[in-house]
């Protein structure tokens, strides 16, 4: 526990760094009751919640003991899941200007609920749908991301689960340059032309078994990078929650996500 409350303390500090730089003061509320929670104790309480993989606010609201009730911090974490989203963007954009020239661009399945209960689901009806992976069906989103060769996310985009990964590169690499390196669920002769920029960007997709088309050994050395992005899905599964079918709201599965990934960028 003493561990855990450390490790608050150190989140709740990195938070009011950027609380100070952005001037998140100005969110504040300047008239009627003063929030039960600072700005930099709602974000850390989010964030310590990730970072610790916990599944339920009940669960965290136990642990940190908040000077408030477990309905007031749930709302709030909601509510101001937008000023984490502000960071995470933040460094999203740094990330992009100091980024390595080789890419990787892939797609996870973010299930909302479990598939025997899709057709019952209603919180994310109407952003939500049904699709499939290596794994079988699903109901739930797709989350699409650029990463660098150091593991940096550059860019990240939500859609539907029955969305095609190849309709998201050309939005997803907007203003990004270097050599971007894909499996062969993003083959297409039209994205290549369309992506291709010569001296700035190259698209390589692994071609299927039944292709007549060979790689390089340039290209197949850089396509054995691909598994970087890999355990970016991987950490952010297992390590920082990012998957859930608990909360009650659109607002809820939404913070659950900025939450996640910020958690994974700066802690």
């Amino acid at each position: 526990m003493k561990t855990r409350i450390i490790l608050y303390e150190k989140i709740k500090t990195v938070v009011s760094f950027f609380s100070k730089h952005l001037k998140f003061d100005k969110f504040k509320n300047k008239f009627g009751r003063k929030l039960a929670l600072s700005l930099e104790d709602i974000l850390a309480v989010s964030l310590f919640k990730q970072k610790n993989s916990i599944a339920t606010k009940k669960a965290t609201h136990e642990i940190i003991k908040p000077k408030c009730s477990y309905k007031t911090m749930v709302v709030n974490m909601n509510r101001f899941s937008y000023l984490a989203a502000i960071i995470f963007v933040l460094l999203l954009k740094i990330n992009r200007a100091y980024s390595h020239p080789i890419k990787h661009i892939d797609s996870t399945d973010i299930p909302v609920c479990l598939f025997k209960n899709a057709n019952n689901h209603k919180t994310m009806k109407g952003l939500a749908d049904f699709g499939k992976n290596s794994k079988g069906m699903f109901y739930g989103l797709k989350m699409h991301l650029i990463t660098d060769f150091r593991r940096k996310i550059l860019r990240v985009k939500f859609s539907p689960g029955n969305v095609d990964d190849r309709e998201m590169v050309i939005p997803l690499s907007k203003d990004l340059i270097g050599i971007f390196i894909a499996d062969a669920g993003y083959i297409s002769q039209k994205l290549a032309k369309e992506f291709y920029e010569e001296h700035k960007r190259y698209f390589i997709a692994k071609p299927r078994a039944n292709m007549k088309k060979l790689m390089t050994e340039f290209e197949e050395f850089l396509y054995g990078t691909r598994m970087l992005i890999e355990l970016n899905f991987r950490s952010l599964k297992l390590f920082y929650g990012l998957v859930t079918s608990l909360p009650r709201s659109v607002d809820g599965y939404l913070a659950n996500y900025i939450y996640s990934l910020l958690a994974y960028q700066i802690i």
